[in-house]
């Protein structure tokens, strides 16, 4: 019994980590949030499966995730907004005392992040507005309006 329930509490504290950096990651510029949110999801899905339906239904951080999880898009202005920090973080690194191979491997490392999250596509507009929910969850766990589909 104890060997089933610490894994499942150590994704439950991993999810719960990762949606507090999320939180944080919404107030602070330079701070991501839709990667946290990402494994709060993942992690959550696999320890609290309440949590993580929690979180693909909130106002906030939702459409983001269902985007993500449905079509594997970004929304533009999140694209936008990861790139002008990727160059931030490239102009910061370009003057601190670093040797030069280091600072060139992150400086390339960044750079392909960048041109990767460019390349996503962006949501469709007329996707459904759809959130993966899991099997395993109970009705309990699911709004009013899921249990009724």
């Amino acid at each position: 019994m104890l060997r089933a329930t610490v894994p499942r509490t150590a994704y439950r504290l991993l999810a719960l980590a990762s949606f507090a950096l999320g939180v944080i990651g919404a107030f602070l510029p330079l701070m991501p949030t839709t990667c946290f949110m990402l494994v709060a999801v993942w992690a959550g899905s696999k320890g609290s499966p309440r949590f993580a339906a929690w979180i693909r239904r909130h106002p906030r951080f939702g459409p983001p995730l269902a985007a993500w999880e449905r079509e594997r898009a970004i929304p533009r202005h999140a694209k936008r907004l990861a790139v002008l920090m990727l160059a931030v973080s490239i102009g910061a690194l370009a003057l601190s005392p670093l040797s030069g191979l280091s600072k060139l491997l992150v400086i390339a490392s960044l750079s392909g992040l960048g041109v990767w999250i460019v390349t996503r596509p962006e949501p469709c507009a007329d996707a459904p507005a759809i959130t993966i929910i899991s099997q395993a969850l109970p009705p309990r766990a699911l709004s009013p309006i899921h249990r009724r589909l």
